[in-house]
């Protein structure tokens, strides 16, 4: 296998890390309460605000700076680099109610001691993605959902779908363990974009439902879901909403101690074993550096009905990043390396036969240039520039290849953000473009492509006091090129073909008093025929169908309403939100109920027009003391707007209810996750029944030697439920995973 070698190397040198971590990283000096006398840093204690005792692990971070650290055993931090000014630090621990706090530096240090409130219910994390500068999650002009830190850890499973699972308004559509994809509104593919630290993946996971996004998440720092189109900064394709895996490859501030963090999990339903650990250090006064591994191996999913065969993975990743910081901003690169080799299991309508081997490997850099002084109207600019080489190859199981594809992709952005501006509070205008190379193998006769794009695009808020208002505009243009024309192809004329669209958002929040606020959201946004929907023409092996692609395929254009109600108190947390997307020109693959002459069924993608519309809910509740209830809630109905047919694929009314215990030290929850009988079902699909599934979960938080140990024992299906999920492509042969044990271990440092 691709990775036979790689892991076990990769998951020792986890371990090491592990133990490196807590024996030597330095330890803090307790904070005093004198004034320092130097500039530019602000130092502090964070301790319970009931014992007084000094919290490890707490996370800090300066608001819009990027700047922050973790606190240590004796519960202090230092920043450092922070010119003289006003700030806003965020601190946030699982266990106690985050707190934000106002401080000001001028020429001494400033010292803050931070207390906070043990709470089962935090405040709501920030958010970067979609928005003009980082803010409150409560204070988002849309609806969207954060998962960071031990909360973060706790609910980590092997792919970023998976690990946002049982959040509200997504759904996972899987084939296999090793297999998800996030659904967002009934919208998965490319309607949904993917992201890692603000740029996209740049790998296949889009063009077919058997492969997987080309990112591990459990070196991710935190993951951000942004429900519903309007994320104008970074395309007006994601119909769906936007996914961003955030890392902080690139450091953009100097640590003033070595921090990082390590983790072990194991889990008995797949046999799998993973490690990943992260390091943030300086190596001179002005440059700081990150480095990461992480591998993961897993066997066959152990289910009620019986073990889902060649569903085993192995994967390894790595990557590591460089700066230069200086007073005028930061400058610097990354690298990233990743290979997984799973499988594709068979015998089911839509699936190879015997099943298929998958193999990847992806390469990326990035580099980037920010300017923290104002440049003009600009308070900073920021220059990305990225590059992505990704191979995909599915192999039969007599060693045959069948499908492969190779993709590069190299683009540049460049983004500057204003403050107050005559009317205009803040915005953001920036310009984007890239060059991508598709090239294809194996059974496919596909034409090698290659695809340009570019965008300018601009996001703007009117601050009216209670109310605010955010627009945007965004102009695209795509040029899809196959390298060998042909206009007398079977599938049609095989030409280039450009698209323009113009997108626009409109967004308003009201800040009503007392926790309570309102929202609402208009969106134009706009998608371009992938290259496979334009020229594909071959048998999709891992899938078993033969794709046909229609080059006189038009763009989608989606018209968006969101209207949203939040409700925040000390002892109550809630958000309510309603939604109606009009698509026109949705592309879809139908099945034509013919063969193909190698004897796969033939799909050929269309367009029509459709409507997704549905509603998402999220409640949590302070019930006394410790003692916390969570509820969670999504439902939506997609169909041809002409015919009223359902579409296929589609999640049903899905939910959950849970009961938490939580202290500092240690908690203890019980939940049941719930799906309806879906039986609005699209052609050649058959109804799923409906489940009730109960999972466990306790852990405990302990400091040892100045270092936060985090130990969480999950049961997953206690009760062994045969179910299956509507989204799986193999429900037809096997259920969902069955009764398991999970134990995660994580250090931070």
């Amino acid at each position: 296998m691709l990775l036979d070698q790689t892991c076990r190397p990769c998951l020792a040198i986890g371990i090491a890390l592990i133990l490196l971590g807590a024996d030597t990283a330095p330890l803090a000096v307790a904070a005093s309460a004198q004034v320092v006398e130097h500039e530019d840093e602000i130092e502090g204690v964070v301790r319970d605000s009931e014992t007084g005792r000094p919290l490890a692990g707490a996370d800090v971070s300066v608001v819009g700076s990027g700047t922050g650290a973790i606190t240590h055993g004796d519960g202090t931090f230092h920043l450092t680099g922070i010119s003289a000014g006003d700030y806003t630090l965020r601190v946030d621990r699982l266990g106690y109610r985050g707190a934000a706090v106002d401080v000001a530096v001028g020429d001494r240090s400033a010292v803050v001691v931070i207390e906070l409130v043990p709470s089962p219910i935090g405040l709501p994390g920030m958010v970067v993605t979609g928005a003009i500068s980082e803010r409150g999650a409560a204070e988002a002009l849309r609806p969207v959902g954060v998962l960071a830190g031990d909360e973060l850890q706790r609910g980590m499973e092997a792919t970023v779908a998976a690990t946002l699972a049982s959040m509200p308004g997504l759904a996972v559509a899987s084939m296999g363990p090793a297999v998800s994809q996030p659904v967002i509104r009934g919208l998965t593919g490319d309607r949904v974009l993917i992201l890692e630290d603000g740029t996209t993946t740049g790998d296949a996971s889009n063009s077919g439902s058997d492969h997987t996004t080309a990112l591990d998440p459990s070196s991710a720092r935190r993951i951000e879901l942004v429900r519903g189109p309007g994320a104008l900064l970074y395309g007006g394709n994601a119909l769906g909403g936007v996914v961003n895996v955030i890392r902080d490859e690139i450091p953009s501030a100097v640590p003033h101690h070595a921090t990082g963090a390590a983790t072990l999990q194991t889990q008995t339903v797949t046999s799998a074993l993973a490690g990943s650990a992260t390091a943030f250090f300086a190596v001179a006064e002005k440059v700081p550096v990150r480095v990461e591994v992480a591998a993961r191996t897993s066997g066959d999913l152990k289910t009620p009905g019986d073990t889902l065969r060649n569903t085993d993975g192995r994967l390894w990743s790595g990557g590591a990043g460089v700066a230069y910081v200086s007073e005028w901003g930061h400058m610097g690169a990354s690298f990233r390396g990743y290979l997984n080799d799973y499988g594709i299991p068979g015998g089911f309508v839509g699936g190879h036969a015997k099943g298929v081997r998958i193999e990847m490997e992806r390469t990326a850099s990035k580099f980037r240039t920010v300017v923290d002084r104002p440049v003009a109207i600009f308070d900073n600019l920021r220059f990305d520039a990225t590059y992505t080489w990704y191979r995909h190859r599915e192999i039969e199981s007599r060693g045959i290849l069948g499908t492969s594809y190779v993709q590069e992709a190299a683009g540049g952005d460049v983004l500057g953000r204003h403050g107050r501006w005559g009317p205009l509070a803040a915005g953001a205008v920036g310009a984007r473009f890239s060059w991508e190379d598709f090239r294809y193998g194996g059974g496919l006769h596909t034409p090698d492509t290659r695809r340009f794009k570019a965008a300018l695009y601009m996001l703007e808020e009117v601050d009216l006091g209670p109310a605010k208002i955010e627009w945007g505009l965004r102009y695209d243009w795509t040029l899809a090129d196959p390298l060998e024309e042909d206009p007398d192809s079977d599938i049609g004329e095989i030409r280039d073909r450009s698209f323009r669209s113009l997108s626009g958002s409109l967004g308003v929040l009201y800040n009503h008093g007392s926790g309570m606020t309102l929202g609402a959201s208009a969106v134009r946004a706009f998608r371009t025929p992938d290259v496979n929907e334009l020229y594909s023409e071959g048998p999709h092996l891992a899938a078993h169908v033969f794709e046909v692609g229609n080059p006189e395929l038009e763009a989608e254009v989606g018209r968006g309403i969101d209207l949203f109600l939040r409700f925040e108190s000390d002892r109550i947390r809630a958000e309510v939100t309603g939604f109606y997307n009009d698509i026109r020109g949705y592309l879809y693959g139908e099945d034509t109920g013919r063969e193909s002459p190698t004897l796969h069924p033939e799909y050929q993608f269309r367009g029509n027009d459709a409507v997704f519309s549905g509603f998402e809910a999220d409640v949590d509740l302070h019930v006394w003391r410790g003692l916390a209830l969570e509820a969670v809630a999504s439902s939506v109905n997609g169909n041809l707007k002409d015919t009223a047919q359902a579409l296929p694929l589609v999640p049903p009314l899905k939910g959950q209810v849970a009961l938490k215990y939580e202290r500092p030290l240690w908690f203890i929850r019980c939940e049941a996750e719930m799906a309806a009988r879906q039986d609005r079902i699209g052609q050649f699909e058959n109804p799923t029944d409906g489940y009730v599934v109960y999972n466990a979960a306790a852990g405990a938080r302990l400091t040892f030697g100045g270092r936060l140990s985090i130990l969480t024992v999950s049961l997953d299906n206690a009760t062994n439920e045969r179910y299956y999920n509507h989204l799986s492509r193999v429900k037809e042969i096997m259920p969902e995973a069955g009764r398991g044990l999970s134990v995660t271990y994580r250090i931070v440092f």
